[in-house]
Order: structure tokens, then sequence, then C-alpha cells
């Protein structure tokens, strides 16, 4: 995926005064209130959203865990000063028992001088229960003086996370631009 050429001179760090991310949903899902059968079928994603400067080192990180059940998006919101990453990830069972996850992202841009630039992705990606993939909203980097947003998602049967609570999002750190760790 190439990153559109207005994108590509976009310095996360440098225009973003302050990041959080949070989990997103239409509903208060929880898995107490699955009818009988559908709880066997949830699952958890776990997602790991970061920004990774160009030397590999991690400036911020936010973890969250969502319950869901197959064809149920979870929703991830990450909102800079100058930009806008909302990802919907949703896992499904295909007939043959195999699963996969539909990532779909948008982004919204907002480039001094040039106005507001919108970018979407869709990927479907096939996934084994324990498997780790990573999903970059922004694209591939592709100058060795770029950030870049890296989504990190792995999913398990809620059956065998039992005990695990249903959401464990943590709390989301807000970084201004005079506290990104350099």
């Amino acid at each position: 995926m190439n990153r559109h050429p207005s994108i590509q001179r976009l310095t996360l760090l440098g225009g973003i005064l302050f990041l959080t991310a949070n989990a997103v949903s239409s509903q208060e899902f929880s898995p107490e209130n699955l009818i009988p059968g559908l709880k066997e079928r949830a699952v958890v994603l776990n997602i790991v959203a970061r920004i990774v400067e160009q030397d590999q080192e991690e400036i911020w990180n936010s973890i969250n865990s969502k319950v869901t059940i197959p064809g149920r998006p979870v929703s991830l919101k990450l909102i800079g000063e100058n930009i806008v990453v909302y990802a919907q990830f949703t896992p499904y069972q295909q007939v043959n028992g195999r699963s996969i996850l539909v990532a779909q992202g948008q982004i919204w841009i907002n480039i001094p001088n040039q106005g507001v630039h919108y970018q979407t992705t869709m990927q479907t990606i096939p996934m084994e229960y324990g498997e780790q993939i990573y999903f970059f909203p922004l694209g591939k980097v592709s100058s060795g003086n770029e950030a870049q947003i890296e989504i990190q998602l792995e999913m398990q049967p809620y059956a065998e996370s039992a005990g695990a609570p249903a959401d464990t999002a943590t709390e989301d750190p807000i970084l201004k631009g005079n506290e990104i760790p350099q």
C-alpha cells in the first residue's frame, strides 16, 4: 500500500501535540449477556496500538482487549492535533473453520496550506488463534525519517481466556508535544 504523496512528508511527531486511543463501540458489549451458543463462539481481540520512530524506538502505546463475536466489529480511534485514525477489526469464522479478520482504516489528515486529506484502506487477513498480525493505517513507511502508527492484533477464543474481563482497555495517556520522549 503506497501513501498519498502529500502524506509521505508528514511526520507524526512534528504535527501531533497529543494522541489518545480509545476503544469505540456503538453499544456496550458484555459476554455475560450472550445467549447460549454465542458465548462459545466469542473471541477476544488483543490490540496494541503504538507509534514507532524510524529507529524502531517505541514512543507511545496503548493496550486494549475486547470481547466480540464473529461478524461484530471492534473499533479503535486515534486522535491527534492534525490526524484522526479510525480502525475497525471484524473477525469472521469461515465454513471450513478457519478465521479471517477484516481490517478497515480511515484517516483524516490536516496538512497546512493543503487542507484535509482522506484515505481509506481495507484488508482481509487470514488469521489463526494466537497469531500476531500487524496493521499499518498510514501504509508502509517509505523514508527513513518518518514515524509510523503500528497496530498489533491477536485473536484468542473467549473460552480459553476464562476469567479475562470483557473489556480491559487501559487508561489511555495523552501525550503533549513537550512530553513526547526524545
